[in-house]
């Protein structure tokens, strides 16, 4: 939750904006010792040519293959000249890979961690300029899921984790028809072991969002989300996404799991 509040006070993050620069910053200078590689890129859209950066720290293991856990870290960019500050949407879960990459280290303590590698994702422009349609939205990963369809990478990809608007203090993660059944089934699994599972597939509804670009090219992902935002959904993409509305325990149940089905993948 501190990681939170600390990325919410650069302020609104759309692409192109300074406080989008600061908070790439921030985010390496809590990944620095680690094996860090960003995409570095710059995409053409109805509002201009926009520099993007998705940023990735990895995490080596001792099994042959990567496990992805992901999250976008840009603000809405029509909100941009808004006091919008994305607490729930990107801040949640870009503050809770953060505390991933603390649980590897020490997980790791210096050798390979007995399972598959992990690739901490902070994927870029994950949000539309205007309205949110094929086209326009999800520019990083799109990019990103090309590169490594490219360079061979995304056959070495066991599972795409993506989290995305995790901190609702009534959290209810939705059960994505987008998303891979049986990976869905273990993160499931892993909630119920755990005692979390009436946190979790309440609703099953299909849902677009970063895992979309990896579906169709064959990489099991699935979508830890509560879109379910407040009363009808109130405060997405409204100014009233703000620190208060989030609770520590939804992020720690979020992580848990997420930490939980890791270590059951690696197993698989």
């Amino acid at each position: 939750m501190q990681y939170v509040k600390e990325i919410v006070a650069f302020g609104p993050r759309p692409i192109g904006s300074a406080n989008h620069k600061r908070v790439e910053d921030y985010i390496y200078a809590h990944l620095k010792g680690d094996s860090v590689e960003d995409d570095a890129f710059s995409v053409d859209t109805s509002e201009g040519k926009f520099p993007v950066r998705n940023i990735m720290a990895k995490f080596p293991g001792t099994h042959d293959g990567i496990i992805v856990i992901a999250s976008h870290y840009d603000t809405n960019y029509p909100l941009r000249n808004t006091s919008f500050i994305g607490a729930n949407d990107g801040a949640s879960s870009s503050a809770l890979l953060l505390e991933l990459a603390n649980q590897l280290r020490g997980e790791m303590k210096g050798k390979p961690r007995d399972g598959y590698s992990v690739c901490l994702l902070w994927d870029d422009a994950e949000e539309a300029m205007k309205q949110w349609s094929d086209t326009d939205s999800l520019y990083g990963v799109r990019h990103l899921a090309q590169k490594w369809q490219d360079d061979g990478t995304l056959k070495k990809i066991k599972a795409f984790l993506l989290a995305d608007m995790i901190g609702d203090a009534d959290l209810n993660i939705e059960h994505d028809q987008n998303s891979t059944p049986w990976l869905e089934d273990m993160i499931y699994q892993s909630a119920t072991r755990l005692g979390y599972q009436s946190h979790f597939f309440g609703r099953e509804i299909p849902i677009q969002d970063d895992h979309i670009p990896f579906v169709p090219r064959g990489v099991p992902s699935a979508d830890l989300i509560d879109l379910d935002y407040g009363y009808n959904n109130v405060f997405h993409h409204t100014t009233e996404d703000t620190v208060d509305k989030l609770s520590p325990k939804s992020l720690e149940i979020v992580g848990n799991v997420i930490l939980k089905t890791v270590r059951m993948l690696d197993k698989r």
